[in-house]
């Protein structure tokens, strides 16, 4: 397995990455296990279906364990709620709380109970507006490197010059500064961040919101900046031009030469993502796409 693939490894990954290859071999066959075998339990009566959730909901915080995905692990363990009956569930609660709910099902009881999504009044169905027209859609690419898009900016007035200084913005979350520890967000969801690790699967040509975001940079648009963990020109005056680096990064070997210097990560440069940009010549750019112009607070 590569922990430092997936969209934000936490410090378990990092470790977990290291680990000998006898463990990956046998988590690799606990996942085929779980997700191939697994779910035939459901047919094969109360007792096997009630493994069934167990099993798929210990394997959701394993997976939660081992990295940032998003809250999507944890609406995983929803569905398998369904495996146990409440003979099971009750065993989670006391006996008064047991006795009353079994009270409040008896025939005569005031009160009916209603399927959900149900209306008391007539009966019928209605729309709960659980989930919004287009739904959850996940995009998961599989790959044998991790790389990322790094923002610079720089005060200099010629970009070509071998003596700019170029300093990094960094984001809340994905990888950047190589001694930064990898963060523990789950099940929270940093959009931005997500976006930037799919961007660097591709072209910044297939990606021009990129370019729309180091518009906002190059403005230091506040809203824009909130977004970031760091801002290098804060209390300075705004970059006069922002690129964007390609770079690719794997885990630094525990106990090795560059985790004894506090690096979690080792990286490589590519190439560059996309040339320097600055704000005027951005103008184009922006009208043609009908995007608010940034102008500088």
């Amino acid at each position: 397995a590569e922990f430092h693939l997936p969209w934000m490894p936490n410090p378990i990954s990092y470790f977990m990455h290291r680990s000998p290859w006898w463990f990956h071999r046998f988590e690799t066959l606990v996942n085929h296990f779980i997700e191939l075998l697994v779910p035939f339990f459901l047919l094969l009566g109360r007792r096997m279906a009630i493994l069934h959730g167990l099993l798929q909901i210990l394997f959701q915080v394993l997976l939660i364990i081992s990295g940032n995905l998003s809250f999507l692990n944890w609406l995983t363990m929803v569905p398998s709620l369904a495996c146990f009956d409440d003979a099971s569930l009750g065993l989670l609660f006391g006996s008064r709380l047991r006795e009353r709910a079994a009270r409040l099902q008896r025939p005569g009881t005031q009160g009916q109970s209603h399927n959900l999504g149900e209306s008391p009044q007539t009966g019928e169905r209605r729309d709960l507006g659980l989930l919004g027209h287009k739904g959850l859609v996940f995009r998961a690419n599989i790959t044998k490197e991790r790389t990322e898009v790094i923002l610079q900016g720089t005060s200099s007035l010629d970009p070509n010059d071998p003596t700019a200084v170029w300093e990094e913005f960094e984001f809340k979350c994905k990888p950047g500064d190589l001694r930064r520890r990898p963060c523990l967000i789950s099940p929270y969801h940093y959009r931005l961040d997500w976006l930037m690790w799919f961007a660097a699967f591709q072209t910044y040509e297939q990606n021009e919101w990129i370019i729309h975001l180091a518009g906002k940079l190059l403005a230091q648009e506040e809203e824009t900046l909130s977004l970031l963990a760091t801002n290098p020109f804060a209390g300075r005056d705004p970059p006069r031009w922002i690129r964007g680096e390609h770079f690719r990064y794997k885990f630094s070997q525990p106990g090795g030469k560059h985790a004894r210097d506090g690096k979690w990560w080792i990286r490589k440069r590519i190439g560059p993502y996309f040339p320097p940009v600055n704000l005027q010549g951005l103008r184009k750019f922006f009208e043609d796409r009908n995007w608010p112009y940034p102008v500088q607070d």
